[in-house]
């Protein structure tokens, strides 16, 4: 009776089978021979999370070889990036001694000059030239007493005392080839018989009068700063 039973049930499965087709995931009891279908709601799709770093299959449970990633974090905006200037610095007030204003290279370097490399009477160089601008803010110094502080580099000896020289911005420039720019060194002549010894790879505070203005040299632009020198001290905080 089981056996005749059995056979009825497969009957009774592949005659559904074949006539009709049954949805996915319904239950079906077999029963005397008869299929007996049961409608069920349609099943949501399974979905599963996986968190970086975690195995398909293992929810919540971490891969050790693969590292947790983070998410990048975006950069801070800059004034650069918002394209916004930079704020220029803000040098303080001039201070003196006697009549001489303290003066530092942080003031007379504060500004881009460009310098041509042929003559100025060439009109590529003459443009560069009238492009130029040296501020009034360093202008005002011109032919005025001043105390400038800086590394010194001889140019010219007499009688073992130093009568021409440079005073430069930064130590590097006279002891290692860098090349300064042209608002970062002054030149530097003594009075007669006012020669100094040479003081080198220590700042060096020099006095003397300032002139502020291109200097040129067969043509060509070789300075924009130079001083009649007076005499020579040692550093002086600016």
């Amino acid at each position: 009776m089981k056996a005749w039973q059995g056979i009825g049930m497969l009957t009774a499965i592949s005659w559904i089978g074949c006539g009709q087709q049954l949805p996915i995931q319904q239950n079906v009891q077999v029963e005397r021979g008869e299929a007996v279908m049961r409608e069920t709601a349609e099943a949501e799709p399974f979905i599963q999370e996986v968190n970086p770093g975690t195995t398909p299959g293992t929810v919540g449970e971490t891969n050790p070889e693969t590292p947790e990633l983070e998410a990048p974090v975006p950069p801070k905006p800059t004034q650069e990036l918002a394209g916004v200037p930079p704020v220029p610095k803000v040098l303080g007030p001039i201070q003196k001694i006697g009549d001489y204003s303290l003066l530092g290279f942080d003031r007379l370097a504060s500004f881009a000059y460009e310098v041509p490399d042929d003559p100025v009477t060439e009109p590529k160089a003459k443009a560069i030239m009238d492009s130029n601008e040296i501020p009034e803010t360093i202008k005002k110094f011109d032919e005025q007493k001043v105390a400038l502080k800086g590394y010194m580099l001889p140019l010219k000896v007499e009688d073992g005392k130093i009568t021409e020289l440079l005073i430069l911005r930064d130590q590097s420039m006279c002891c290692y080839g860098a090349v300064p720019k042209i608002n970062e060194w002054v030149s530097v002549r003594m009075a007669k018989n006012k020669g100094v010894k040479p003081v080198m790879d220590v700042p060096v505070t020099i006095f003397g009068t300032l002139k502020v203005g291109e200097v040129l040299e067969n043509g060509y632009l070789v300075g924009i700063y130079e001083m009649d020198g007076e005499r020579l001290d040692g550093p002086i905080d600016l």
